[in-house]
This record gives C-alpha cells, sequence and structure tokens, in this order.
C-alpha cells in the first residue's frame, strides 16, 4: 500500500526512467519502420478469445437511461486492431492499457502495458526479427530474472514446439496429438480427472520447457499444435500446426505472435470451439464482437500480428524480481 510514499517511489525510479527511455527508443524504432502509433477502445464487446483469462465486466448506461449493455475492459487491443488492419492501415502499433482479472504473481499484474503491433504483407518470420530488433534497444542492459541472464543482442535460438518436447520432456508431441494418456505417459507425468491433450501439453509446458527457455540467449518457441492457436493460420504443408510463435528470456514469455489467418468461416468456427471449452471449464462465455466478424467479412489482409508483455520486457531489462517494481502505481 501507500506505493506513492516518497520512500517507495524513490526506490522504484531507476527502474522507471529505464522503463521510460525503453518505452521512447521503441516508439522511434516504429517509426523510422514506417509504423503508425494507434489507440484503440479499452471498452470492447468481448475482452477476447483466450480460454483460460478472465475479465472485468462493467456497464454502459446510455445517457436517457433507458438501455444498458454490459462492455469488457479488453484483455487485448486484437480484434480492434485488426479492424483497423481491415480498414487499410498497413503498419500499426499500440502501447494498450490491457485488464485480465483474477492474476497476480511476480509475473502478473491485473492491469499492465501490452505492446502490439501488426504487418500487412509480412509473414511472421518478419516479426521475429522485429523481436530481436527491438531487444537490442536495451540499452547495455541484460536480461536478468531470478538469476538466470539473457543477452539482448544474441541472436534468437529458433526452436519448434516439437523440437522442444523433444528436448527437454523426451516426448514425440505431434504423434500423441488427442491422446492425453500417451502424451503424459511418454513425459512421465500424472494424468489428472478429466484431463485434456491440451491440458496435458500446458503442464508440461510449464513443469519441463518454459524455465529452460531464453537462457543466455532469447528463444523463439514456433509452430504450436494447431489447437492452441485460435487466431493463427495453419502452417502451409503442415496442418498439425500453426504459424504462431512466442519469444522468452530467461525462462519468462515475453511474446505471442500469429501469422493472422484471415477465413471469416474458420475463424468462426474456431471463436465457437473455444467458448465452447471456456464454458465447459468455467461455466462462462464471452460473447464474439460482431463488428470483428465484419472486419472480416470485409477482408482482413495477409498480415502478421504480435503482443509484447512491455512491464515484462522492462521488469528483465532492469533486473527487477516483480513487475509492481516496474510500475509508476501498482493496483490495490
Amino acid at each position: 500500500m501507500n506505493e506513492w510514499r516518497p520512500d517507495k517511489l524513490t526506490r522504484r525510479l531507476p527502474n522507471l526512467e529505464v522503463r521510460t527511455r525503453l518505452q521512447s527508443a521503441i516508439r522511434h524504432w516504429f517509426a523510422a519502420e514506417g509504423f503508425v502509433e494507434v489507440e484503440t477502445p479499452i471498452l470492447q464487446v468481448s475482452p477476447g478469445a483466450e480460454v483460460h483469462l478472465s475479465g472485468f465486466a462493467t456497464d454502459w448506461e446510455t445517457p436517457d437511461g433507458e438501455d444498458e449493455q454490459v462492455r469488457w475492459l479488453h484483455s487485448s487491443p486484437e480484434f480492434a486492431m485488426k479492424k483497423l488492419l481491415a480498414g487499410g492501415m498497413p503498419r500499426i502499433f499500440q502501447f494498450a492499457r490491457v485488464f485480465r482479472n483474477a492474476e497476480g504473481s511476480a509475473l502478473h499484474h491485473p492491469e499492465f502495458t501490452m505492446l502490439e503491433w501488426y504487418r500487412a504483407g509480412a509473414g511472421y518470420e518478419t516479426l521475429m526479427e522485429d523481436c530481436a530488433a527491438l531487444l537490442r534497444l536495451a540499452d547495455g542492459h541484460e536480461l536478468r530474472w531470478e538469476g538466470n541472464v539473457c543477452d539482448p543482442m544474441a541472436v534468437p535460438d529458433r526452436l519448434t514446439v516439437a523440437e522442444a518436447f523433444d528436448r527437454h520432456a523426451g516426448v514425440d508431441l505431434l504423434a500423441t496429438v488427442g491422446d492425453a494418456e500417451a502424451l503424459a505417459r511418454h513425459a512421465g507425468i500424472a494424468m489428472h480427472s478429466n484431463d485434456t491433450w491440451d491440458d496435458v501439453f500446458f503442464r508440461i509446458m510449464f513443469d519441463k520447457i518454459e524455465r529452460k527457455l531464453g537462457m543466455g540467449r532469447p528463444t523463439i518457441l514456433y509452430e504450436y499444435p494447431i489447437s492452441m492457436a485460435a487466431l493463427a493460420r495453419a502452417k502451409p504443408g503442415d496442418p498439425r500446426v500453426a504459424e504462431r510463435f512466442e519469444l522468452y528470456a530467461c525462462g519468462v514469455e515475453l511474446a505471442n505472435a500469429f501469422g493472422e489467418l484471415t477465413d471469416p468461416a474458420i475463424q468462426r468456427a474456431r471463436l465457437k470451439a473455444d467458448m465452447d471449452e471456456k464454458e465447459r471449464l468455467y461455466g462462462l462465455r464471452w460473447p464474439v464482437d460482431p463488428d470483428f466478424l465484419a472486419a472480416l467479412d470485409h477482408g482482413l489482409p495477409d498480415s502478421s500480428g504480435i503482443a509484447l508483455g512491455f512491464d515484462r520486457l522492462a521488469m528483465l531489462v532492469t533486473g527487477a524480481s516483480r513487475i509492481e517494481d516496474v510500475l509508476w502505481l501498482p493496483v490495490r
């Protein structure tokens, strides 16, 4: 509490100064790349498409008081920014304040800053190069967390998800797709009641893989199973996996990227399947934004997009132990 007090604020100021310089450097980099910085509404019809996230809801009352609609604080500006892509904006980025309920840990905060950007006419491999360029803006700082070190100047290691499971868990991942018991057995972990294949996948990721990624140099973990990429297109020539990657440093996930799915029929089916799964697990469905679906019907260009946790990056650049150490005023 009382994070505004001079003694507490003074302790955070060195981290906050680094954060401010880093944000400025990133803005200059995007400007040099021909991007336009945009701002999209925080209040949305739907907070996002994520199965396992919780959202913040609020009531929108009309001035005459006759109508009231539920709106959500967005968990990502993704849907809104894709509408701008459909409207003809070719390169856009945003530092967005986003909200996720029921979260709080060294790496999580209910309100945080997400850096999100999109490139029309570019594959997700271009975003991999973007990530390497942005890490080099760390201004000579090593990335550090929990005693782990990562050199932001080093060329990222590119590792497929299947290769990571083979290397760190001894599993032929794609040979087990849909068979949760086989995946658990080969990885040597216990099955829980009603576990799905996805449940076992994430437990192995957390227990055996994530904390080993991004050590010494960044890791780009790519080609996720298609079931874990609701908004990404399938890899040409191998529909088992999607054009999705995550960026890791010091065992911390920093970014999540897609080669964007542009087929409206497939996108509708995936959104429905994700909400069906959310309802199965949590007894809750989020609405699907009809304006987003209209933008897909209008035509989303071939494009790629990525979301990077800016607070996490600032935390690693400063060597802070918690996200709250790089926030001007944490939520209390």
